[in-house]
């Protein structure tokens, strides 16, 4: 304990020196160059230091930032179309603003242009950054820009269902992407229930959209915890500088239709300059989701799909194994036939709603505090987003995401490269979401218990089905007396086996038999689908809560988050940057999906520090830099993220990077506090442990074997946050003025691992040794063992001209090591 206080005491007292020393001042100037007709901002406009060979290129935005040695200075200033324009500088200028006019009499036809959408600040960037600007947003080749993230070197996207795309990196793939982090505008998008976001779903419009950065690898150090394997960082469009009329309108298959608009504004004072601007964005998308309609057998199913019995379909909910409908062990002449059979279940069609809708609508004020500094005066911005719609989720089960919504509200103050201070909120409701899984077995057990239906199956196919096996030449049980008076019993299951092979289709017409016979009754019939009846018992299921016997989700968890973070400019240094932030989870299901019940009000509480210096050395050939972050959530220990990189330049348009970094994950919400019945067994949280559960292999020995000694039982410690570092190589370069190259392996090294064990608990009848209880959880549990991955990655972006570009990756990760002693890893 004490060697983590003083651990905290020095990171104070180095933000606190750090702070101290970054008084003095730097010669270094910052601004916008932008069309001087119409604000726009141009992006690759070229500056340069007269006299020297020091210079910069524009942002996507407009803006640059360039170190001078010593004043006066004279920048010169060009961009392909225009006026080049000198100007001078006497002293540092934080506010410089530069127009450029178009140019008169030039001749296009022969400019040679040998720029690219590749910023010199993302090839020098130290981790592997994949971006997609404006101009890659456009020319996305599918119905939307989220689509084409895909593309990117080093990411995998799973189309979970149509309304739901998922980011993964680094060859972690998921439908619950919680080792991502994926941010607008700096602001977190995961819904807070879930602690990941559900793709765009409560996302921007692609309109207001404007860049895209995506981060792969270890991150915590610069973006906090969970940005364990990437960050998805979007950036929208300011009111101030992006002004006007936006629509848009796509149609597709599946009758795919997505609308959006945008409108943005500004005024001006008395002086013509900007104070105020404001933003609206409105976009929405229907179609025809994919429809799950696998009715092949499950990998690992018992029987073949030319069983009579049925099997149990990857898509049909409620015809799952059970050893109540298995005969199959049992002598072949007491039930001649009926073997292993399953329920009539319930196809996914018939339980979920396929119409896909998603509602979307943002709205920001943005007041400038000093309009006549301009694009570089602090601003302070009022935002609220909202987003509505109906989706398919694939989780540990398919969870039909019907009229969920969200609502986030920020509220921040910033001055561009130089700090800001945000705090926001965001509220999820579940609206009408249900499990389509768990609603099958409810209608099932409302029609009949398993155990009355298979009794009713069993009972009609020993009074009705066997007497006509056994008249068509099914081979009986013979029945010998011996000399010595003794009786001998003889049955010839080849025969039989024969018999059975010759009658498969008569014998898949009396199963058929026995399940309409299993099925029907006055008041406990199936419900069949597409009756009232069905109708009216399925909407009863799915309108009540799961703790009141439905399948309905109650989820109106909350986050609340402040950030915070200044930029010093010291005269010894280019920046050090400070931060901290600070975050309450509240969890609020009514026990639907969280075990807060009985009044149990759950909140989760972290906050984090970090601090960051960088430096650029023999004429910015070299850059340094370093980062420390320490978290702590309340049940957790104090955890510390530290990142370093190394970017050498040794000629133009060619860079070299090694790096260090590292990052945490705190168990999630459902890591901790999770308690959802999903039929075959109940998933847990372990923030406290779990003691005595009996291992799933040893029961299964014991119900086949009951004999003393079979059982096994095993302990799980409380799940701790998991841990992973990564080490990083890279280089990055133009070939020929044409081709971009991006090349990177990593090397990875994860303890803690979080995944699940699975264990039963196990109630014995002292009577007969026999379970009379036996209860299935799936517990969230850390890894015992150490592992490491590696991997490759090589981006190639070949541009044939200005508006043709060819772009071609391969990323290639591997595992190092499988433990089947870890039943973690095991599953990776």
């Amino acid at each position: 304990m004490g060697t983590k206080i003083v651990l905290i005491k020095s990171v104070f007292v180095c933000l606190a020196l750090w702070t101290s020393i970054a008084v003095m001042a730097q010669g270094r100037i910052k601004g916008t160059v932008s069309d001087e007709s119409n604000g726009d901002p141009l992006i690759g406009a070229s500056i340069l230091i007269q006299g020297t060979s020091k210079g910069t290129v524009t942002d996507f935005d407009g803006s640059f930032e360039l170190k001078v040695d010593s004043f006066p200075a004279i920048l010169m200033v060009s961009y392909v179309g225009y006026d080049d324009k000198e100007i001078p500088i006497q002293e540092e200028d934080e506010a410089l603003t530069i127009k450029l006019s178009a140019g008169s009499g030039i001749t296009l036809a022969v400019t040679e242009v040998k720029a690219q959408r590749i910023s010199d600040k993302q090839k020098a960037a130290p981790l592997t950054v994949e971006s997609m600007d404006i101009l890659a947003i456009k020319e996305t080749p599918s119905d939307n820009f989220y689509d084409g993230l895909g593309s990117l070197k080093g990411v995998d996207l799973t189309a979970a269902s149509l309304g739901f795309k998922v980011i993964n990196t680094r060859g972690f793939n998921s439908t619950s992407p919680v080792r991502s982090l994926q941010i607008i505008d700096g602001i977190d998008n995961q819904a807070p229930g879930l602690n990941f976001s559900l793709g765009n779903f409560l996302g921007s419009s692609e309109l207001d959209v404007i860049k895209v950065d995506l981060i792969v690898g270890a991150s915590s150090a610069f973006y906090g915890p969970n940005a364990f394997n990437g960050v998805i960082s979007m950036e929208t469009k300011n009111p101030f500088l992006q002004k006007g009329l936006s629509a848009s309108i796509k149609g597709g298959e599946r009758n795919l239709l997505e609308s959006a608009v945008r409108w943005a504004d500004a005024f001006s004072n008395k002086s013509g300059n900007d104070w105020f601007a404001y933003k609206f964005n409105l976009s929405y998308l229907r179609a025809d989701d994919w429809v799950a309609n696998n009715y092949d057998p499950i990998d690992g199913s018992r029987v073949p799909a030319s069983n009579p019995g049925r099997y149990d379909a990857v898509n049909i909910y409620g015809d799952e194994y059970t050893p109540a409908t298995d005969f199959s062990s049992f002598d072949p002449w007491s039930y001649p036939g009926l073997g292993n059979w399953y329920r009539t279940g319930y196809r996914e069609e018939d339980l979920v709603d396929y119409d896909t809708r998603n509602l979307k609508a943002n709205t920001a004020l943005h007041f400038r505090l000093r309009p006549s500094q301009k694009e570089n005066s602090a601003e302070l911005i009022l935002g609220s987003s909202y987003a509505n719609g109906t989706t398919v989720y694939q989780g540990d089960n398919r969870f039909s995401l019907k009229n969920i919504q969200f609502f986030q509200h920020k509220i921040e103050i910033r001055k561009k490269d130089r700090y800001f201070l945000r705090a926001y909120t965001t509220r999820e409701d579940a609206g009408d979401s249900y499990d389509p899984y768990f609603t099958a077995l409810a209608l099932l057990d409302s029609a009949k218990t398993i155990r009355s239906w298979s009794q009713d199956y069993e009972r009609y196919w020993r009074s009705n089905i066997a007497p006509q096996i056994n008249e068509q030449g099914y081979p009986q049980l013979e029945v010998l007396v011996q000399p010595d008076g003794s009786l001998q019993f003889a049955f010839d299951e080849a025969a039989a086996n024969q018999w059975l092979a010759a009658h498969e289709d008569q014998l898949r017409t009396w199963h058929s038999q026995a399940e309409s016979v299993a099925n029907g009754g006055t008041d406990n019939a199936y419900y069949e689908p597409g009756t009232a009846r069905f109708d009216q018992k399925f909407n009863e299921i799915i309108a009540k809560k799961r703790t009141e016997g439905g399948t309905l989700f109650f989820d109106k968890s909350a986050l609340f988050h402040v950030h915070g973070e200044y930029t010093f400019t010291p005269k010894f240094t280019d920046k050090i940057v400070v931060g901290a932030n600070s975050r309450m989870y509240r969890p609020y299901s009514e026990g639907t999906v969280f075990y807060d019940t009985a009044g149990i009000k759950i909140t989760n509480n972290e906050f984090g520090i970090y601090s960051g210096i960088e430096k650029s050395m023999a004429d910015n050939r070299w850059r340094f830099s370093g980062t420390i972050r320490m978290d702590k959530n309340e049940n957790f220990n104090y955890l510390f993220s530290p990142a370093a990189s190394i970017v050498f330049k040794p000629r133009a348009n060619n860079y070299l990077r090694v790096s260090f970094s590292s990052a945490i994950r705190n168990p999630t919400l459902t890591d901790q506090y999770l308690f959802l019945n999903v039929g075959r067994a109940i998933l847990a949280g372990n923030l406290n442990g779990v003691q005595g559960l009996t291992t799933v292999e040893s029961l299964i020995d014991y119900l086949a074997n009951p004999a003393p000694g079979v059982l096994k039982t095993f302990d799980i410690d409380p799940v701790r946050p998991e841990k992973v570092k990564t080490f990083e190589v890279g280089y990055r370069s133009t070939l020929f003025n044409t081709v971009y190259v991006d090349l990177g392996y990593y090397y990875s090294i994860y303890n803690d691992f979080l995944g699940y064990n699975l264990g039963a608990d196990v109630t014995l009848d002292p009577a007969t040794g026999f379970p009379r209880r036996i209860q299935v959880y799936r517990y969230a549990a850390n890894s015992i063992n150490q592992v490491t991955t590696q991997g490759v990655s090589i981006g190639l972006n070949y541009y044939f001209a200005t508006k043709f570009t060819l772009n071609g990756n391969y990323s290639w990760n591997k595992l190092n090591k499988q433990f089947d002693d870890d039943p973690i890893y095991s599953r990776i």
